[in-house]
């Protein structure tokens, strides 16, 4: 497979037609479609579906779909910290994160190199852990800031000062809102929404199961959320109270929110990780001298 060829697929399942892929890609509609039968023969899989006016994947479509995206940010990752290698230190760092107030330190480190090195860019990736070091292990990401428990045999890391609060978002006019403190029992029946952090997927090795205790399956979790931003317009409509950490969400005294914190407190540290034996970017390099000067 060539590189090129997997551009041309990307360009066609994003315009979802030939047509409008050949236009963009400035090439004549025969030259192509030959190319896409080509690679199917190569593959020897079906991976569009040709419509009277659109083009659909086929199941091993929409597989090669991801892989190829994959190989082509790979590619272009790669070009571009070789062509950051010169004289004046320019290039790309791409970091993953969950959402956490710890992002500052992040930024605080970020607007530090931006104003000795304008040339370096950096590209910010929001996930959960799981996504995020799904992209670490297959290098789309340089560095990642992850919320504990993780698993760490693969990484290197720093462990950041702070840990992060969990607690509740819920309507000001929730009876819940008068309380300076959510406990166990306030949970129990009320319609939930549940981080994916909060998952024994996720949790089995933390506390955070330990403080639900037996009492966890019989929460009333109604959706799970990756991004709190979505999951407050949720409270936000009603459908219910929102598990998560502090300072994601607007609490402020304009807002119709609030945040209530655990009772006991719960914590989750916070890592800064990247794969072991890494081969860093001139950029990349230069961000975790950065990251060790600070926090070791």
């Amino acid at each position: 497979m060539e590189i090129r060829v997997l551009k041309y697929f990307l360009a066609v399942a994003r315009e979802g037609s030939i047509t409008g892929a050949a236009n963009s890609l400035h090439l004549t509609q025969p030259t192509l479609t030959r190319q896409l039968q080509e690679l199917e023969r190569e593959l020897k899989q079906q991976l569009l579906i040709r419509g009277k006016y659109r083009v659909t994947l086929t199941p091993e479509g929409m597989i090669l779909r991801k892989r190829a995206q994959e190989i082509v940010d790979m590619v272009e990752k790669t070009e571009a910290e070789f062509q950051a290698i010169s004289d004046t230190l320019s290039g790309d760092i791409f970091i993953g994160g969950g959402e956490t107030d710890s992002m500052k330190y992040i930024a605080e480190i970020i607007k530090d190199i931006q104003s000795d090195f304008p040339d370096i860019k950096f590209h910010i990736y929001s996930g959960n852990a799981e996504d995020v070091m799904e992209k670490l292990d297959k290098g789309l990401l340089d560095f990642g800031l992850l919320i504990q428990p993780i698993d760490l045999s693969k990484y290197d890391h720093i462990t950041l000062p702070e840990k992060d609060v969990w607690g509740v978002i819920l309507r000001k006019d929730n009876p819940l809102a008068q309380k300076d403190n959510i406990v166990l029992d306030d949970l129990a029946g009320i319609p939930l929404l549940a981080s994916r952090q909060m998952s024994p997927k996720y949790s089995k090795d933390s506390g955070f199961l330990d403080w639900f205790g037996d009492k966890y399956d019989e929460l009333n979790i109604t959706a799970t959320y990756n991004l709190v931003y979505n999951a407050a317009v949720m409270v936000k409509a009603g459908v219910g109270c929102a598990v998560t950490l502090d300072k994601l969400a607007d609490t402020s005294d304009q807002s119709e929110l609030c945040f209530r914190p655990l009772k006991p407190r719960l914590e989750s540290g916070l890592d800064i990780v990247w794969k072991k034996y890494q081969v860093f970017s001139p950029a990349a390099k230069l961000f975790l001298e950065k990251l060790q000067e600070r926090f070791l």
